[in-house]
């Protein structure tokens, strides 16, 4: 496969001209400055024609680029649409010869690429949003609709000849490439880049094959998903067997982020991308189709212009930063979250910030008072006292009468023994058995605590559900969860001018390396020259988040599949090199003012939106203080939470029969209440008394009932379960 990347800059260069007069038709012109240069040739603007550009081409290609070249102005291409610079009239030179052509001048625009790589953006196209993005999606779909609609194919689609304006217009340029026909007669593409070639013309010699739609709409897929995934690369992904290229990938079908397919594929995408799941299905399915097996079920450009037409009117707006827009299909603003994990914003606010913004502090002191004076109710407010059982519960009278019943069975059995000694002395080892088990039973006269405790943790967290569905009942959860909204935004306020010192002090310490990050960022991996590193590792690289220099680190090129110990010091020699030119500027400049006026703008709005929140806050308690003042007389009268503090108070009541310490209670106010199963019906504890082994003497678990090991401790000999370490079942002996 032969590949070419081309590049038409936006910002002229002048440079020594090889042609300074040209023939356009009759008229003879000057050629102005070089506006870019490729492997084909070169491109000036055109002095006397404003918004006309010629590109000469190189003098080895001008006879085989001649007959195609005239086709195309001869059909008139050029005035089917605005959208593509196609050939327009014929150029030669005084004697007639071919030199080139004239196409429409693209000014103002740029790559592709520098839309959709995220540091490029922010230089680029500091004010787009993600709505921008899709809009630009939308407008590569039209532009590509169009070259089908002139009967051409682009063949070579990628991202160096695709431009994208300020305002998300795009256009098409080196549309002498495009495969077109004439009387019968085909003029092919014979150039392609790697990452844009569809899997089934992989391998193949470009220069001979017939292009399709079909092969156009890969390429548009592919356009599409950089733009809306950020510069990642649909097949750029981690492979899990051997590190395979990004050709390879591709011409296996390999689809990083497929969702459908993941087991077939076996690669899943680059740390910190944006998944399919993430959008609307219309989007999800369409790029399944694009990177699927059938090349027939690729969406066509007509398709995704309704397919991102209805992504572009189903954005949601972020409520903490109005420049974030994201699918609606996704849990809350996943530009928020790519930012708290990367430290990275992708669409940062970059708006002017208002240092002076009118600030309330003595009225908001004010508030702040009221709201801590303010009378919350409390648990104590809200749980019904005076509820008294009666007498002990039907667990702990079991648990007595067991007791009693041990003692009795323990008074006969000595007494059965004692009677054995009398009338059968030669059994005395059986009597003496016997009276032994007797007295186990008689000096156990212990109750087991640890069931009634546990009965008295259910019946607690019983009263914290009942009293969780009572505040939910009564319209007061949001009451609550305003007050806890209300303590944090107290906090942060009270904090504010520490917390700007502190912003204004790490903003200080750390000015060197910022300013070697925004030099390092100047370098961008496209425009590296590094043998080895061609469009498809370049286009690698970016999907795992190396774009500059600046994220050149040994360890995260490490990290990116087929890159080892080789490329990985080429392309830190490569950062070093630009390091080493850094020159740190002491003196205050333009950007700390910005930077420092940017942080206290941002302090400044954070102060403003504390103080209205609250004072809004203290509005709401204000407004809900009548329905809070009734509710302890509606919590007495609730049946399902008196009911529940009825068990609540048998248990401690049982356990103060019983002599032990009651647990104290976890029950509080929740502001968002977990998820509870349905609740069931408190049981008090059927409590299993220790009972012993008649045979062996050998008492038994009073947990799982199992036999018991007699086992040494630190402090002397006990009985222990012999289920141990599943049954922790102790006894003393």
């Amino acid at each position: 496969m032969r590949t070419h990347r081309r590049r038409q800059d936006a910002h002229p260069h002048i440079r020594r001209l090889r042609v300074k007069e040209i023939v356009i038709g009759k008229d003879r012109v000057s050629v102005a400055e070089l506006i870019g240069k490729g492997g084909e040739g070169e491109v000036y603007a055109i002095k006397g024609r404003p918004g006309q550009a010629v590109k000469i081409y190189n003098t080895s290609l001008r006879t085989k680029r001649e007959d195609k070249v005239r086709a195309m102005v001869a059909e008139g291409l050029a005035v089917k649409t605005n959208l593509v610079a196609y050939p327009g009239e014929v150029v030669t030179d005084h004697r007639g010869k071919f030199l080139g052509f004239v196409m429409r001048l693209v000014s103002g625009y740029r790559p592709l690429h520098e839309l959709y790589s995220p540091k490029s953006r922010q230089r680029h196209f500091p004010k787009s949003d993600y709505r921008f993005i899709v809009h630009a999606a939308l407008n590569v779909a039209r532009a590509v609709g169009k070259v089908h609609q002139t009967g051409c194919i682009i063949g070579d689609l990628n991202h160096s000849g695709v431009l994208v304006a300020q305002d998300a217009t795009v256009a098409l340029i080196d549309a002498d490439s495009f495969q077109f026909k004439l009387d019968g007669k085909s003029y092919h593409c014979v150039v392609g880049v790697p990452d844009f070639t569809p899997p089934e013309l992989h391998g193949k010699n470009l220069a001979s094959v017939q292009r399709t739609v079909d092969h156009d709409n890969f390429g548009l897929a592919i356009a599409i998903f950089h733009l809306l995934f950020m510069g990642r690369h649909p097949y750029a992904g981690r492979y899990k067997g051997p590190d395979i290229s990004m050709s390879d990938a591709i011409a296996q079908n390999r689809f990083a982020f497929s969702l459908k397919r993941q087991v077939a594929t076996q690669t899943t995408p680059p740390p910190g991308a944006l998944t399919l799941d993430m959008f609307p299905d219309a989007i999800a399915r369409a790029f399944e189709n694009a990177f699927g097996l059938t090349p027939r079920a690729r969406p066509s450009a007509l398709d995704w212009i309704h397919t991102l037409n209805s992504l572009e009117g189903s954005m949601n707006r972020c409520s903490r930063v109005k420049t974030h827009y994201y699918p609606s299909t996704t849990a809350g603003c996943v530009w928020c979250k790519v930012t708290a994990n990367s430290s990275f914003d992708m669409f940062p606010d970059l708006t002017d910030v208002e240092l002076h913004i009118l600030s309330d502090a003595r009225g908001t002191e004010q508030a702040i008072c009221e709201i801590l004076a303010f009378r919350f109710p409390t648990v104590a407010d809200l749980l019904p006292t005076g509820i008294k059982p009666r007498g002990a519960s039907d667990a702990l009278r079991e648990a007595r009468s067991n007791k009693r019943w041990r003692m009795l069975i323990g008074l006969l059995m000595m007494g059965g023994a004692v009677a054995g000694f009398i009338y059968l002395t030669p059994l005395w080892f059986v009597w003496i058995g016997l009276a032994i088990t007797g007295w186990v039973n008689i000096s156990n006269r212990e109750i087991e605590i640890d069931p009634f405790q546990r009965a008295f943790k259910v019946a607690d967290a019983c009263v914290q559900r009942e009293l969780d569905g009572f505040v939910q009942r009564n319209g007061m959860s949001e009451v609550v969860k305003v007050r806890g909204d209300l303590d944090a935004a107290i906090a942060a306020y009270k904090g504010h001018e520490d917390a700007l010192a502190r912003g204004l002090r790490v903003m200080k310490s750390n000015r060197e390396s910022r300013q070697r990050q925004a030099y390092l960022d100047r370098f961008s991996i496209r425009r590296a020259n590094i043998s080895g590193i061609g469009p498809a590792k370049t286009a690698t690289l970016i999907s795992f988040g190396i774009e500059t220099a600046a994220d050149v680190k040994r360890s995260a090129v490490l990290r990116v599949p087929g890159f080892g110990d080789v490329m990985t010091r080429k392309l830190v020699a490569w950062r070093r090199g630009h390091e080493s030119r850094f020159k740190y500027d002491r003196k205050p400049n333009a950007q700390d003012i910005t930077d420092e006026r940017a942080l206290r703008g941002r302090f400044a709005a954070e102060k403003a939106k504390l103080e209205s929140i609250i004072r809004n806050g203290l509005g709401t308690l204000r407004n809900a203080k009548p329905r809070l003042d009734v509710l302890p007389a509606l919590a007495r009268r609730d049946k399902a939470l008196t009911d529940a503090l009825a068990v609540r108070a048998q248990t401690e009541q049982d356990l103060r029969e019983l002599g032990a310490s009651v647990p104290a209670s976890t029950v509080a106010l929740m502001v968002a209440p977990s998820p509870r199963p349905t609740p069931q019906p408190v049981r008090m504890p059927r409590v299993r008394t220790s009972r012993v082994t008649a045979a062996s003497g050998t008492p038994t678990c009073p947990r799982c009932s199992s036999p018991m090991q007699r086992r040494s401790g630190r402090y002397g000999q006990f009985w222990g379960c012999s289920r141990y370490p599943r049954c922790k079942g102790t006894q003393n002996i």
